[in-house]
């Protein structure tokens, strides 16, 4: 249960409300951030710094316990964590995948960077206030390019040895990647591509965003235009031995095995979508299981061992294209979408049915443009994010949803059933975001930042204030040792 419930700490201004406990609960910013929009009545952007983007600016001390920012001459498409490779007292290193996407005046790359995460209630007030939308963090280094073959726009590690990761590119293959055997190059024009360690092949046709990787064992599942899902199995071209051990930048050899052709045939090729399949997940306890998401607005699961065909096709999830699916990891009976509509839905997968009568569990409203990723917290089973081309990025409870509150809270609460935190630091649309198994409450968005400056993209590493997301009884007893202090900045009511 989080401290969510209680009334506000801040008001649109800023003043400090006190609760009928007495105590100020910084749970009720919920109201900055969900009145934020970047869209004016009628629809057009917002200006670069809009009055609301300066409130939720102004307000970031309070909202988050760790925010850094760094702004991309170019923009990334996908962002991955990857392993822990140093361990500290106050921050730990982290690798961090990314790409560029460029204009062809220089080469597409994958980046691999080194993220120092600032462990948690370590991060100054002051350092967390000084944010700068153009600064690049000092927090994000770069360790290492590859120089893609096309542009980069889904990355995806594999869960049994993060250093290995997979591609989607403009074509019909899947690349795979070591990246540490991977040697590092200039990004510059002209500059030879880099050889990837495997390609899957299998594709008809382009398959540019839909990939996933198993929990599992290593299988790759990936989606493209020709309306098919495909599947591979890799698990006898790499070795998983060293799983999560990085190697020093000068080791020699790959862990995935050499060979002549480097080119994998698929396991199966499932066959049910009538167009794009946008995106595609396993189910996070089996590898023969799996669902994907297309521009026919339909929802399928699959099952490798009975076959090539749809076990359940919901014709009718959403009332446009989807966009994206995630299934949850903690409960695999759930699995969340995200679509065109601008909304996030919740199925069942015991209810499902293939017309999708009775099978909806809830509909999540809050943007105001299409959806493009969302994901489940992984670590707490009922969360999940959502991120949008209104470049807001949603997180939301579904056990928050029909809770009841109390009378003078919901008058002033117009916020949307589940939705406890609203992150508004991008100005477009966020393309996608990650959360950190390692550390799972810190976030990694990207957003391409075309429309509002023209080109470039901003990256940035945020986790909100752990009071609230801890149990509420923590969080009331922690203010509870404040009482006194906070009871003085309390401005006090007029006669």
């Amino acid at each position: 249960m989080f401290s969510g419930n209680h009334s506000f700490l801040f008001s649109m201004t800023g003043s400090l409300i006190t609760t009928s406990f007495g105590l100020p609960y910084l749970a009720d910013l919920i109201h900055l951030r969900i009145n934020m929009v970047f869209t004016r009545e009628d629809g057009e952007k917002s200006s670069k710094y809009g009055e609301e983007y300066l409130m939720w600016k102004s307000n970031i001390a309070t909202l988050y316990d760790w925010l850094t920012n760094h702004s991309c001459l170019w923009p990334s498409l996908s962002c991955r964590w990857g392993p822990i490779i140093e361990q500290g007292s106050l921050k730990n290193r982290q690798r961090l995948y990314l790409s560029e996407q460029t204009d062809k005046s220089v080469p597409n790359t994958l980046i691999i960077a080194n993220c120092d995460v600032v462990k948690l209630r370590v991060a100054a007030e002051n350092h967390i206030a000084n944010f700068n939308e153009e600064a690049r963090s000092p927090f994000v280094k770069k360790y290492k390019t590859i120089i893609h073959p096309g542009e980069v726009n889904r990355i995806r590690e594999l869960p049994q040895n993060k250093n290995i990761v997979a591609t989607h590119t403009d074509g019909p293959e899947v690349l795979i990647w070591d990246i540490e055997a991977q040697p590092n190059k200039h990004a510059v024009y002209g500059v030879a591509a880099s050889r990837p360690d495997l390609v899957l092949s299998g594709h008809q046709d382009n398959a540019e965003f839909a990939l996933a990787l198993s929990p599992m064992e290593p299988f790759v599942l990936s989606g493209g235009k020709d309306k098919t899902v495909v599947l591979w199995s890799i698990q006898d071209h790499i070795s998983t031995l060293a799983a999560g051990v990085p190697k020093s930048a000068g080791s020699a050899g790959s862990i995935i095995k050499s060979a002549d052709n480097p080119s994998i045939g698929p396991r199966g090729i499932f066959q049910g979508h009538d167009d794009t399949v946008e995106d595609v997940q396993f189910c996070p306890t089996s590898s023969q299981e799996f669902c994907s998401v297309g521009d026919d607005s339909c929802l399928i699961l699959w099952d490798a061992r009975v076959g090539n065909n749809p076990v359940i096709k919901v014709e009718k999830a959403h009332d446009a294209d989807l966009h994206c699916v995630d299934w949850n990891p903690h409960n695999d009976n759930l699995i969340i979408t995200g679509s065109a509509d601008n909304s996030v839905r919740l199925f069942d997968r015991r209810n499902l049915t293939s017309d999708g009568v009775g099978s909806l569990v809830h509909t999540f409203e809050h943007h105001t443009a299409a959806v493009l990723c969302v994901q489940w917290c992984p670590d707490r089973s009922s969360v999940f994010g959502s991120s949008a081309e209104d470049g807001l990025l949603n997180i939301w409870d579904y056990e928050k949803v029909g809770v009841t509150k109390d009378t003078e809270a919901k008058s002033e609460d117009d916020s949307p059933p589940g939705l406890f935190f609203q992150h508004a630091g991008h100005r477009d649309k966020i393309v996608d975001f990650h959360w950190n198994a390692s550390d799972p409450w810190t976030i990694v968005s990207v957003s391409n930042d075309l429309e509002t400056n023209g080109g470039g993209g901003t990256l940035q590493i945020w986790r909100m204030t752990d009071m609230l997301y801890r149990p509420e009884e923590e969080v009331l007893a922690e203010m509870e040792q404040f009482k006194d202090h906070v009871s003085k900045c309390v401005p006090k009511s007029r006669a």
